[in-house]
């Protein structure tokens, strides 16, 4: 018991040093953070406080204001860092592949599955909905990579949709802040034991063309591979 007590003083000071964290990353993005902060508190408590005085329980109301006070503040502050992260996040490689990492469980994700010279890149995650391939770069040239992509998965899991999003801010484009409720919202057409499966034939598919020896040197011009691929001896 003495233990779990040492273990949970010592978390505590962990904690309230990222919430420090968060507030002055927020801040630098969020100049009137405090301020909103602070009003949205004494707000709340303001009207817990007034129904108080007039039903005649101003104490009760008055700890029942703090109670919510604090969870307003708690709440505003939660979508405004989350706004913040997102603002500063924008635009910068590897910005979707982080918000994938993050989308909840029943999803897996594969960053960089295809990349060009430009760093344009698409990742793939897997879950319910199907399959989602999430580009980020330049729109022009992002939509050559994902129907590569597309090609590559429909010849693999043809029997799985394919879903494909572009991260930005243009039109048909989705912005990095709704990446996550926009997948979340796709329907729901596979079940538990299909997602795992078609994870396990894309990791299959990844296996195999990492590990699949390759000719040094340039091919001899005018060699065709052949149709049926290397056959076992």
């Amino acid at each position: 018991m003495a233990r779990k007590d040492t273990a949970a003083d010592a978390a505590e000071p962990g904690r309230l040093k990222q919430i420090a964290q968060t507030y002055k990353m927020t801040r630098r993005a969020d100049k009137k953070i405090g301020l909103v902060l602070a009003g949205v508190g004494i707000v709340t408590l303001g009207v817990f406080l007034g129904i108080g005085f007039l039903i005649g329980h101003p104490i009760y109301l008055g700890i029942l204001g703090l109670l919510f006070a604090f969870l307003a503040t708690a709440i505003v502050f939660g979508r405004r860092a989350e706004r913040a992260a997102f603002g500063q996040m924008e635009g910068q490689p590897g910005a979707a592949a982080a918000v994938l990492d993050n989308v909840g469980r029943g999803w897996s994700t594969t960053p960089a599955v295809a990349m060009n010279r430009s760093q344009d890149v698409v990742h793939r995650a897997v879950g319910k909905a199907g399959i989602v391939l999430v580009a980020e770069g330049n729109p022009n040239r992002v939509r050559t990579l994902l129907a590569a992509e597309k090609r590559k998965m429909n010849r693999v899991v043809a029997d799985v949709p394919v879903h494909d999003l572009i991260v930005g801010t243009g039109e048909g484009q989705v912005e990095l802040k709704k990446l996550r409720t926009t997948m979340l919202k796709l329907p729901r057409v596979l079940t538990g034991p299909q997602v795992t499966a078609t994870n396990d034939r894309l990791r299959a598919m990844g296996d195999l063309m990492k590990n699949m020896p390759l000719p040094k040197g340039p091919m001899p011009k005018g060699m065709k591979l052949p149709k049926g691929g290397p056959k076992a001896r």
